[in-house]
Formats: C-alpha cells, structure tokens, sequence
C-alpha cells in the first residue's frame, strides 16, 4: 500500500465520521490537524519517558499510527503531495553535512 492508498483510507475515516461536515464539533482544519499531530507526537514521547526501552510496542504502534494519519491529513488539505515533498526531503539531506 502507498501513501495515496493510505491517504484514501484515511479520509473514508474522517468522511465516515462526519468530521468534514461544516458543523462537525471536529473542523480539519490545517491549525487543528497541526495540533492534533503534536499532541500524539508528544505521546509517542509517554512511551519514552523514564526509560530506555519500549515498553508496550502495540501501544506504540497506535500512538504512530496517529501521528502517521495526521500526518497523513495535514498534508492533504493543504495540497500537499507527501510523497513528493519527502522524497524531496530525502534529496536535499544528501547534500547536508552535519557535525558529528
């Protein structure tokens, strides 16, 4: 499965949910979603606080997964195509140096 899949998927989620509706108590906004993805990425960290190994994988798995698909989301409604962007990303790090 590819990113446009999992973007698909996705958005029957959220369409399935009502959370597109104009009145949904959920707007998808780029600033929500943005919020959003920075509140489960600070759980990913809960996973990690006080310890050195992972305690729960599926756990984690999940809390990933939600990062992933706001990820997902944040990219789509702001038209930005992911995949492209990340290859990009992976470009332009080939020519970074970084200090070790």
């Amino acid at each position: 499965m590819d990113i446009s899949e999992l973007t698909k998927r996705m958005h029957e989620l959220v369409e399935s949910k009502g959370w597109y509706a104009a009145e949904s108590k959920r707007p998808q906004t780029p600033r929500n979603l943005s919020i959003s993805l920075a509140l489960e990425a600070a759980e990913v960290l809960e996973h990690f606080q006080f310890r050195e190994d992972v305690k729960d994988k599926d756990e984690l798995a999940g809390e990933l997964a939600d990062v992933a698909l706001y990820l997902l989301q944040l990219a789509s409604v702001t038209g930005i195509d992911l995949e492209k962007a990340v290859l990009d990303k992976i470009a332009i790090n080939h020519t970074r140096t970084w200090n070790d």
